[in-house]
């Protein structure tokens, strides 16, 4: 009976034992698992529009249903082959999802790109052919300023818009003055994946280059990581309709925005999506192609420039933000009388890690500083205010909200 007794101790005890090792070892697995997920690229793809909002009206279909089948094409592709990237859809089905909804879904995800497929469409009989993609700014040309607005036009379906969208009326032209008072800490970012898109709608889509542009538009201004808006071609026209709801024009489309997102994914990294910067190519979409002479920051400053450990201007000793503009960013210095600045001055730069960024002009009055950037758009599209105090840069909103008490 003792020897039994002792038998039956030591099964409970082995057990016991065995059944502690499995619990922990599965938390340990858990741990695991969970880290695995937060270590993956997220990516949230946007289907616009959807349900009681068609978004635009062609002569046989309708705006929603080619974003979804060119965003569910796209996402498929990642899913595919792409296993260390997760993958989040706004809608994979007919429904109406509100724009601020859309930019929850990324920011809740903690998403490392925003991707908003749309397709263009023009008023009665005007013929347009071709993709473009946007980035969040302020319109330059007013058929851009009529893209926002017939996107952003979705709220007004949307039960308590003015109130959710603090009286934004996506119909007035003043309404869109806020996005000249905003600054996209991403935009770099937003900037080089819009352009590869763009590459590979003109490579492997085969389509016209519509080009990169800025817009206010209200699912980007929300979203609280790099984000672009995809413009895949216009409703309105007949055989542009005909291609994005033919296969081969979904596989087309599809293909080329997954091209540019592995090429995009490649470049950045969870944890590195706010340090990490495009070469100047990426940064700058007319940039001319030349040799760079590698100098020493001494040499630099006998090019016209400042060493990197510049001393602070007047503005800057008086603790005043200074505002300038980025042209571009790359890992090797370049003269400051470099044709590739277009024969602006002053140029300097200041260096962030391996990146050298190159800025033109200085000024305290903001409102200068988005006329200069204005007044460098045509060559450097993705060119964007940057602010410096005491010498050091700054959050761009809180140098703005600084200059705007002053005023």
């Amino acid at each position: 009976m003792k020897m039994e007794g002792n038998k039956t101790i030591k099964r409970i005890f082995t057990l016991t034992l065995t059944l502690i090792t499995c619990l922990v070892w599965g938390e340990v697995a858990q741990a695991m698992t969970t880290q695995a997920t937060n270590n993956k690229f997220t990516l949230v793809i946007d289907a616009g529009h959807g349900g009681r909002d068609p978004g635009a009206i062609g002569r046989f279909s309708r705006e929603k249903s080619i974003n979804l089948s060119v965003a569910k094409a796209f996402g498929k592709l990642v899913e595919q082959h792409c296993p260390d990237v997760k993958v989040i859809y706004t809608r994979k089905t007919d429904v109406f999802v509100p724009l601020g909804r859309r930019a929850e879904i990324a920011n809740n995800a903690h998403a490392d790109l925003f991707v908003s497929i749309h397709t263009n469409s023009l008023p009665g009989k005007a013929i347009g052919r071709g993709a473009e993609t946007y980035t969040l700014g302020m319109a330059r040309a007013d058929e851009n300023l009529e893209v926002a607005k017939r996107e952003n036009s979705v709220i007004l379906v949307e039960e308590n818009y003015q109130q959710r969208y603090q009286g934004f009326d996506p119909k007035s032209s003043e309404s869109y003055i806020i996005f000249e008072l905003m600054q996209d800490q991403y935009m770099a970012q937003s900037v080089e994946f819009a352009q590869m898109v763009q590459k590979e709608f003109r490579t492997t889509g085969g389509r016209k280059d519509k080009g990169v542009h800025q817009a206010g538009f209200l699912v980007l201004r929300e979203t609280g990581m790099p984000s672009v808006l995809i413009e895949l071609g216009y409703i309105s026209t007949h055989d542009e309709e005909a291609f994005l709801n033919s296969q081969n024009g979904i596989r087309k489309m599809s293909q080329s925005i997954y091209n540019a997102f592995v090429n995009y994914k490649r470049q950045h990294t969870k944890g590195q999506r706010a340090e990490a910067q495009p070469d100047e190519t990426a940064a700058t979409e007319n940039a001319a192609e030349s040799d760079i002479t590698l100098l020493t920051a001494e040499k630099q400053a006998e090019e016209g420039g400042h060493p990197v450990s510049a001393p602070a201007s007047d503005a800057q000793e008086e603790n005043r933000p200074v505002f300038k503009v980025q042209l571009i960013a790359t890992t090797r210095q370049i003269p400051t009388g470099s044709t590739r600045f277009k024969g602006l001055s002053p140029i300097d730069f200041y260096k962030e890690g391996s990146y050298y960024k190159y800025t033109y002009g200085e000024t305290t009055d903001y409102r200068e500083a988005v006329r200069m950037r204005e007044r460098v758009r045509d060559d450097f599209e993705g060119a964007f205010i940057v602010a410096f105090k005491a010498g050091q840069k700054m959050p761009l909103n809180e140098a703005i909200s600084e200059f705007k008490k002053k005023q």
